[in-house]
């Protein structure tokens, strides 16, 4: 006799594959992490008449990003980059640099990334594209990305880090930056270090400021033992220098 349709059941096969389809969704969910400002650099480089590449550096970049590293095809960015913080180690080369004929900082103080695509190469590389605002003009720029670590970082307050390194070349005309073409190149060559953080409260492996779950070979700093009752005096408290 056969059953009634509403009393069928699916074969144990069947709802096998549909709880590991449920299993893959949810591993590949990217999660959302923000960019450590102190810990995020970019460092730009361009000719200087020909003799040598002058170098500056910005800090300060903020954003955010999403990322699974077993899905790259997921991952997205969204980066600011204050220029007014643009350094060449020459306060007259700043000045210079924040020109309204360069950078023309006073009406254009950021620059912006937003990417578009992402493609892994490997497990540890990847062309990340997007589009980046600068000097008021928006071109697509592709960056070379390197994803070097993901880990719970060593000192308090514990946050889980991921850190990356990207390369790129752009040309500064394409984005309307054409003055002192006998003494600036027009090829940026741009080194990014970036490392971006999730707070103890989205931890799926480590809880945040707990020194007790601190890995063997990462002694708990002192700033997480609590001081001698013997001794009143206050304690310092250890920063991580910043680089």
């Amino acid at each position: 006799m056969t059953m009634p349709r509403r009393h069928r059941r699916l074969p144990s096969s069947a709802w096998l594959l549909a709880g590991l389809l449920a299993t893959a969704g949810a591993a590949a969910t990217p999660k959302t992490y923000q960019l450590d400002p102190v810990h995020t650099r970019v460092l730009f480089a361009i000719s200087h008449a020909g003799f040598s590449q002058a170098m500056g550096t910005v800090s300060g970049s903020t954003g955010l990003l999403q990322f699974d590293p077993d899905d790259w095809s997921q991952a997205r960015v969204e980066v600011s980059v204050p220029l007014e913080r643009a350094d060449l180690g020459d306060a007259a080369w700043n000045k210079a640099v924040a020109a309204g004929n360069l950078l023309d900082i006073k009406d254009h103080p950021q620059a912006s990334f937003v990417s578009t695509r992402v493609v892994g190469t490997d497990a540890t590389h990847a062309e990340v594209t997007g589009n980046l605002t600068l000097h008021g003009v928006t071109r697509e720029v592709t960056l070379a990305v390197t994803f070097n670590q993901l880990k719970r970082h060593p000192l308090p307050p514990f946050r889980r880090t991921a850190g990356f390194s990207a390369t790129a070349t752009i040309s500064r005309a394409d984005f309307g930056i054409t003055a002192w073409k006998s003494v600036i190149g027009d090829a940026v060559q741009l080194t990014i270090q970036a490392e971006a953080t999730r707070s103890g409260k989205d931890f799926d492996d480590q809880p945040d400021q707990d020194p007790d779950n601190a890995t063997p070979q990462e002694p708990v700093p002192p700033d997480a033992v609590a001081p001698s009752p013997a001794n009143d005096a206050p304690q310092p408290t250890p920063q991580d220098p910043t680089p």
